[in-house]
């Protein structure tokens, strides 16, 4: 039986998803076909009626604008994905009329693995940019790691269920405040993470540098294309260390690539610098 995986989302051209994950499937002999699938939030119950009357679907990557949406459409929510209610991971388990769809969400794990591999330490000072699904992953991944308060910045003020929900389960002090208040605390803090999307940044990037200060803490920039973006140019010149979105997309795919191969123990490092090659993703050392 051929095995079928694919990544969700809209627009969904631009996603590195399938280069990934093809890359994880050739080097452990993994006969899962991965596409791109082009899906909007009006189109999403129809499809996973069509997938759940097909054989073979072992997973779904699920990026923007699906991931609060998809909850409604699978069995189970299991883990930090129920905390969060942000879905980023549907797996189905058993065949035909008894198989069921579970999500999860990886990203928690992607944000978590891609600062501590840039030597993010214990309990950092923290900011986030914006406060959609990702920005609540992002809450989790530096209550994750030790932070028990976060400034988050946003465009509207009124947009930011997610992230306040996510802080509130897990027991996260947050203080959201206007994206254009965020230029001082982001240069300062310890991290920074931007779920914004693309160039949404630039005008905060400009306010960075006109500071003319240093940029001591460390950047991921969740947005991945174009890239470099101005925000990460900025804080790169001002001695800061820069995160690429494409290294928390790597470390959230690992993890998918163990769920949906049923093979967690065989992804192991060799697989991961496979990964880095396909994206030209230089290997960051623990």
């Amino acid at each position: 039986m051929s095995l079928r995986a694919a990544v969700l989302g809209h627009p969904i051209g631009h996603s590195k998803s399938p280069v990934l994950h093809r890359a994880a499937y050739a080097r452990l002999g993994a006969d899962i076909a991965y596409t791109a699938i082009d899906v909007t939030e009006e189109l999403l119950p129809g499809f996973m009626r069509q997938v759940r009357h097909q054989s073979g679907w072992r997973g779904l990557s699920v990026t923007m604008p699906l991931k609060t949406a998809m909850l409604a459409h699978v069995d189970e929510v299991r883990g930090i994905a129920r905390t969060l209610g942000v879905v980023n991971t549907v797996t189905f388990e058993g065949e035909g009329d008894a198989a069921r769809a579970v999500g999860s969400n990886t990203d928690v794990a992607g944000i978590v693995n891609a600062l501590r591999h840039a030597g993010t330490g214990d309990a950092p000072s923290a900011v986030i940019l914006g406060g959609g699904g990702t920005a609540a992953s992002a809450v989790a991944a530096l209550k994750e790691l030790g932070a028990g308060s976060v400034r988050v910045h946003v465009r509207d003020p009124a947009r930011t269920g997610d992230v306040r929900a996510a802080a509130d389960s897990l027991g996260v002090n947050v203080d959201i405040r206007p994206l254009t208040e965020a230029a001082r605390p982001a240069a300062g803090a310890d991290v920074v993470i931007s779920t914004l999307p693309p160039r949404a940044a630039d005008g905060l990037a400009s306010e960075i540098a006109a500071l003319k200060t240093r940029t001591p803490g460390v950047l991921l920039d969740v947005a991945y294309d174009p890239w470099p973006s101005l925000i990460a140019s900025v804080w790169q010149a001002a001695g800061g260390t820069v995160v690429p979105g494409l290294e928390m997309l790597l470390y959230q795919a690992v993890e998918q690539v163990r769920l949906f191969t049923r093979r967690g123990g065989d992804v192991n490092a060799a697989v991961i610098d496979v990964m880095c090659a396909s994206v030209g993703l230089p290997r960051r050392a623990l």
